[in-house]
């Protein structure tokens, strides 16, 4: 049996009635007759139960035209899904930080190149602060950004320390250094975490990064990780975008596909 044989099935069981059936479906009476008794001889049950004056359903028939109706059903969700799919082209821009491309997104990256072959990635890379500015500015159609909690505190004295110039990092270290009344000794500022490796790397003084950007540094093994060090909170990492962005298709299918490995 094939979809067509299906919807066929389904315009005589709504009628009920084979002449209005045949009208409907655009088939002599004989072609539709020919339909039905090959699904029955597929079933190996009768579907109607007919006499010259009435046609009705036989249980068989009751129980296929809920296999047909969903049948046809998913069918037509199949197609809309190709429909959609082909649709979705043009560019889609992404901006993260260097350890967020290396390490969150290229298994995410791969999947939606494969699904969707016809978009353009744009990948743009910089300081982690950045993200949510350019995203709101519309450069960009989503980010990668993290969103600290802060459930600890920091107890520094007059230690020469490297900190990023801006963003929720040095938001964050700047309420704890005012919880500790600490008056910093700032040695360097940089733009971007993975920036403040290399000038510890340099003898600038101490970061403060996430453990991320530390295992994902090539000169994570030219600097000290301080013992004992006071722990800031961990960090939420996130993708961002607009609620006009999501209405673009290439967007929105990106999204549901982030959500969708997330909770798995």
């Amino acid at each position: 049996m094939d979809i067509r044989e299906l919807k066929i099935f389904l315009t005589v069981a709504e009628l009920l009635h084979f002449g209005k059936a045949s009208q409907a479906c655009n088939l002599s009476p004989s072609a539709l007759t020919r339909t039905i008794q090959r699904l029955e001889e597929q079933v190996e049950q009768p579907l109607f139960l007919r006499d010259n004056r009435t046609v009705r359903l036989s249980s068989a028939g009751e129980q296929f035209r809920n296999y047909a109706r969903q049948t046809v059903q998913e069918w037509k969700n199949f197609q809309t899904t190709l429909k959609n799919e082909q649709a979705i082209a043009g560019t889609l821009s992404i901006y993260a930080s260097i350890t967020a491309v290396y390490s969150l997104l290229p298994h995410l990256l791969e999947a939606y190149r494969s699904a969707y072959p016809e978009v353009q990635l744009e990948l743009r890379t910089g300081a982690a602060e950045q993200a949510v500015e350019r995203l709101q500015s519309g450069e960009i159609d989503l980010a990668v950004a993290a969103i600290p909690t802060i459930n600890g505190q920091l107890d520094l004295t007059q230690a020469p320390l490297v900190l990023p110039q801006t963003g929720l990092s040095r938001r964050r270290l700047n309420q704890c250094l005012k919880e500790q009344r600490i008056t910093p000794n700032i040695t360097s500022e940089v733009t971007g975490n993975e920036a403040i490796i290399p000038m510890v790397r340099l003898g600038c003084g101490i970061g403060i990064v996430p453990q991320l950007v530390v295992d994902r540094s090539p000169f994570r093994d030219d600097v000290v990780i301080v013992d004992q060090a006071p722990q800031l909170g961990s960090y939420q990492v996130g993708l961002c975008t607009s609620k006009r962005n999501l209405q673009r298709p290439g967007v929105y299918a990106f999204w549901q596909l982030a959500r969708e490995r997330s909770e798995s």
